[in-house]
This record gives structure tokens, sequence and C-alpha cells, in this order.
């Protein structure tokens, strides 16, 4: 899929460049202080947790109590989801590749 025409300009362009030079947690966390207001990063981060949850099929209920997240967000998040660009998509089934793969590894280490 291709970047959306009404996103995709010159400053986005160097926005996401610099976050892909990013090299680990800690440099996110440098990075994303900055540039972020504490509301917006945790509001990404709520946005994330959410699809997560709803991808793993918790209720609205559920998702509401757990992240504090209003319906409206979570609607939003869920037209994301079956509408979007798949970008949730694309991150959640890498986070859970990568999570397998770290339990995968713990198991043979023991």
């Amino acid at each position: 899929m291709s970047a959306n025409p009404k996103l995709k300009d010159t400053l986005t362009d160097q926005l996401f460049q610099a976050i892909l030079r990013l090299k680990n947690e800690e440099e996110c966390y440098q990075f994303f202080e900055d540039i972020c207001t504490i509301g917006e990063l945790r509001s990404l981060a709520q946005r994330l947790e959410v699809a997560r949850m709803l991808q793993q099929g918790f209720t609205y209920d559920d998702i509401v109590e757990r992240t504090g997240a209003s319906t409206a967000t979570i609607s939003r998040v869920k037209r994301c989801l079956h509408y979007g660009a798949d970008g949730y998509k694309l991150i959640l089934s890498r986070i859970t590749k990568t999570e397998e793969s770290e339990k995968a590894n713990l198991k043979t280490e023991h």
C-alpha cells in the first residue's frame, strides 16, 4: 500500500526518516520526549493498546476499564483496523512474532 497523499510531504518524510534512524528503546524515549507532549505520547501508546485488545477480541467495556480510552477512541481505532491503511495490523503482527520468538528463546535457554 502506498502512502496516503494527504499525509505525504517533505516534512512528514523527514519525521519518518528520523524515526527509522532510532536504534533502540532508549533513543525512542529521548526523541519522543522531545518531539511530543506527555499527553500526545500517552495517547499514541493508548491507541496501540486499544488496537491490540480489539484484535484479541476484548469488549469495549474491558478496553475502557484497562486503558481509560473513550468509546470514541476505541471506535476510531476499530475503524482503522477494519478500513485503514493496515498500519496497526502490520505492527501488531510484528510485535506478536517478536514476543513468540523471545518466548521460544527463553524455553531453549532453560
